[in-house]
């Protein structure tokens, strides 16, 4: 009785063919021990790939500084010309007004001077005429 117990399969137990007990029939271990190994090989991609990543992103971010560094330099150079320009407008405005006061300064003197060559010529008529009266 107890023999004809043995010989008859317990479900979900199976024989391979090294009559070693298994869970699984025989093409479903080695499928399992397959997708066991595809599973590795899928965890092992997943990991290079968060590494390439990782360096992916490091470099970006070494590229987004220097790019940065790089924009602060241009915008401190774009406002250092901007200063220029402006202290040379100012100087330039600077230098018309001077020219200005120069040349108003100029025509004054100028008619001073003629004026003064006026009393000049009157005194000297003046002189003239009294040296004859004498």
């Amino acid at each position: 009785n107890k023999m004809a117990q043995i010989e008859q399969p317990v479900p979900g137990l199976y024989f391979d063919e090294l009559s070693k007990i298994r869970v699984f029939k025989s093409d479903s271990a080695s499928e399992s021990v397959k997708l066991k190994e595809e599973c590795q090989e899928f965890v092992e991609k997943i990991e290079e790939f968060h590494r390439s990543v990782g360096e992916f992103t490091r470099v970006i971010d070494q590229l987004a500084k220097q790019i940065e560094h790089e924009k602060m330099k241009a915008i401190g150079a774009r406002n250092k010309l901007q200063s220029l320009s402006k202290e040379r407008d100012s100087k330039k405005q600077q230098l018309l007004s001077l020219m200005t006061e120069k040349k108003m300064e100029l025509e004054r003197l100028r008619i001073q001077h003629q004026s003064l060559v006026q009393v000049e010529r009157d005194q000297q008529e003046f002189m003239e005429n009294f040296a004859l009266q004498r």
